[in-house]
């Protein structure tokens, strides 16, 4: 009898055990980001670099030519230095007669004091650019994927969703993507576990699945072709390889990618490849101004792109931004590029108007889910982040108006707050 009671408060201590183990495992792979509807996320460039950050790029993007001077500006803003832990002098002098100052996107507390403004303004999170010119280069790979590093750090320490998008920038007429990305894909899975493990609890998920982006898909301007490019393979591999595979896609599109005209190459094929992917993404920076907008062109734009990608049974994502500036990139470049006004301030920012009517326009419309272009891109004028409205005096720069450095940081968060409760009614 006592052998008896003693076998059965076994088994149910085995059962306990085995569900309190279920249980935890459970709450351990639970995912804070299971979907992208319902959440605005920014792309992050993070190629900003410095003399003596350990890179080996000089001044990355700030100027040209590793240099960096009144002759050789490439940016449009200047950030608000006031919370970085670590500081480049350049050239630049503020008002004051001090050494103005910027800094480095290699730094992991630059990349952490990003994250942190998103998790205070209820931004939701970011895609991390990572282009293909860079994954097939020794040192310029280590350096991306140490910012990926820290990116994934920063998610996890502010619960910020975080996912890869690939920019095809780089692709050479007639090339194929396919055995690089491959060959860096396998690498990132092994050296981030983000599909598992740490890094899967905020690595942004879409269809029951984690997401990853592939931008420059269509473009009229590029180099390459849908078919030279062997996108449609990558995609396979990504969805269906059975140890690498079991991801969702976004595909980063030309604006015109339904009629196949203007941005967009007049191929069919675009539309084949569409079919196999979960989020559409049409590129809108620089195709829409203010009149866009107060007119019905914008409206029907987003109306119709919804309608279609509803037919074709994919998700759609518009993309947003907050004004366009590449005065300086432009001129140093000495052309004029897309057809884009070099002026400063080509677009203007209307002091957010311009951005907010982009939001209501594209939530009324129906869209469930935001693309913001970009969270730190200063060299075209589209970032988000903290910029100064005190800019070095021996330069020519767009400010934010007189406004609050984190009023686009603002706007933004209670964009992710509109959306949420737009889709929660629907």
């Amino acid at each position: 009898m006592k052998l008896y009671k003693l076998s059965s408060i076994l088994i149910i201590s085995i059962t306990c055990l085995t569900l309190l183990f279920s249980f935890n495992k459970e709450k351990k792979e639970k995912l804070n980001y299971p979907s992208y509807k319902g959440l605005v996320m920014c792309g992050y460039q993070g190629w900003f670099r410095a003399p003596g950050d350990g890179g080996h790029q000089g001044w990355g993007h700030f100027g040209r030519g590793n240099k960096f001077g009144p002759d050789q500006i490439t940016i449009d803003m200047w950030p608000d230095m006031r919370e970085y832990k670590k500081q480049y002098s350049t050239k630049f002098k503020n008002e004051d007669g001090s050494k103005a100052k910027v800094f480095s996107s290699l730094d992991a507390s630059t990349v952490d004091l990003h994250f942190k403004w998103m998790k205070e303004y209820g931004i939701d999170g970011v895609f991390m650019q990572r282009f293909y010119q860079n994954t097939n280069h020794k040192e310029k790979r280590k350096e991306i994927t140490q910012i990926l590093s820290n990116a994934f750090d920063a998610a996890n320490k502010y619960d910020r969703a975080i996912a890869v998008m690939y920019d095809l920038s780089g692709l050479k007429k007639e090339e194929s993507c396919y055995e690089t990305l491959v060959a860096d894909w396998k690498s990132l899975i092994g050296e981030f576990h983000f599909n598992k493990g740490k890094n899967k609890k905020n690595y942004l998920h879409h269809n029951g699945k984690p997401l990853v982006s592939i931008w420059g898909v269509g473009f009229v301007d590029r180099k390459y072709s849908i078919q030279s490019s062997e996108i449609e393979r990558f995609i396979n591999f990504l969805k269906n390889d059975p140890k690498y595979g079991g991801f969702s896609v976004m595909l980063g599109v030309p604006t015109k990618f339904r009629s196949l005209e203007g941005d967009c190459l007049p191929d069919p094929a675009l539309h084949d490849v569409i079919k196999k992917v979960d989020i559409v993404q049409p590129w809108f920076v620089g195709r829409f101004k203010m009149k866009h907008l107060q007119n019905d062109v914008y409206k029907e734009q987003v109306s119709k792109d919804i309608a279609w990608c509803k037919q074709m049974g994919v998700d759609y994502v518009p993309t947003i931004y907050p004004g366009f500036s590449w005065y300086n990139l432009q001129n140093v470049k000495g052309d004029r590029g897309y057809g884009i006004n070099a002026s400063l301030n080509a677009i203007p920012r209307l002091k957010g108007e311009f951005l907010n009517k982009q939001i209501d326009i594209t939530i009324n419309k129906g869209s469930e889910m935001l693309y913001v272009a970009m969270f730190d891109e200063i060299d075209e004028g589209t970032a988000i982040m903290k910029v100064t409205n005190k800019p070095p005096v021996n330069g020519v720069f767009a400010d934010y108006e007189g406004l609050p450095s984190d009023h686009y940081l603002k706007i933004i968060g209670q964009a992710s707050r509109k959306i949420k409760q737009a889709t929660s009614i629907r």
